[in-house]
């Protein structure tokens, strides 16, 4: 059976019809609109998608929608999302009575995690997507922690460098500010006083922009240090490491692993290995999540490229 899944990601939100094989045959996307009105434009992607699905003939038995914040899976209400500026929204109510189908609802890096789980057999790991904010989630026995209040895993608003430059949150400091790909892309304009360039392009000019390399090295250090302090805790077997930057290849994942074994001086530090989805992580977790919903078999390996 077909599902849908949907990422409401902070800047874009993007809808794919996924098959029984886990492949995608239909994709599409939006701007979130966080300024105007979010919920609004999630709830017309969804019906779109829906549409779009029956058009191809491929009628869904299920739709799994994520978005990062305060994400109560049981309720299938978001409590907070600073990035979208959601507050105790109701999606599965109300995208369940726009499309009469079974809605689950849940928080994107944890989705991500459930795919890499599926797809890789992975069981105690770390995955922090890098996208416009940072989440991560925690990996123990094959599924995600969500914690006491669903907030587990929020390692963007951990204050690497305390008393420096504001967050959205509110507070100052915070990962996300430094080493998003969102962070990146802000810092990058008001250091320059360029704007529109976003983290591949950065990327690209480290090696001639001196701006790039600072704001490159800051985020990587950054990255790196917070990584330290979550292995100390957790104790991870691996950390895996998606979104945007993750895409740079060695130029990120060689700094990012320096500073964490650099901080770390008693004990070796765990493997650092990209996402097998890389920024599709969410979606085909909101994939696994519609098919559990509908009561479908996830194989192991399901949803995994084929070329990997």
């Amino acid at each position: 059976m077909t599902v849908l899944a949907v990422d409401v990601g902070g800047t874009t939100i993007k809808g794919a019809v996924v098959g029984p094989d886990g492949r995608i045959g239909h994709s599409l996307s939006a701007p979130s609109r966080a300024d105007e009105d979010p919920v609004k434009a999630v709830r017309t992607l969804c019906v779109q998608l829906k549409d779009d699905a029956v058009r191809l003939g491929a009628a869904p038995a299920a739709i799994g929608v994520v978005t990062p914040g305060l994400v109560d899976e049981d309720a299938g209400v978001v409590r907070y999302a600073a990035n979208l500026n959601f507050r105790d929204v109701p999606l599965r109510v109300l995208i369940g009575d726009d499309l009469g189908l079974p809605v689950a609802v849940g928080h994107d890096a944890r989705a991500a995690g459930i795919a890499e789980a599926v797809a890789q057999g992975l069981d105690d790991f770390l995955l922090l997507p890098l996208g416009t904010g940072i989440a991560a989630a925690i990996v123990v026995r094959g599924a995600p922690l969500a914690g006491s209040t669903r907030a587990a895993g929020e390692v963007g608003h951990i204050p690497v460098y305390p008393g420096g430059e504001p967050c959205s949150c509110g507070q100052r400091g915070c990962l996300e500010v430094y080493a998003s790909a969102g962070g990146l892309a802000r810092r990058y304009a008001r250091l320059s006083g360029r704007s529109g360039a976003d983290s591949r392009e950065i990327a690209d000019a480290v090696g001639t922009d001196p701006v790039a390399r600072q704001v490159w090295d800051d985020a990587t250090l950054a990255l790196g240090t917070a990584l330290a302090t979550l292995t100390l805790t957790l104790d991870p077997a691996r950390i895996v490491l998606g979104g945007g930057l993750a895409d740079a290849g060695d130029l990120f994942f060689e700094p990012v692993r320096a500073a964490l074994g650099s901080a770390l001086a008693w004990r070796p530090a765990p493997p650092v290995v990209p996402s097998v989805f890389g920024a599709r992580a969410a979606l085909v977790g909101a994939a696994v999540m519609a098919r559990r919903e509908a009561a479908l078999a996830v194989p192991a390996g399901w949803g995994a490229p084929t070329d990997r």
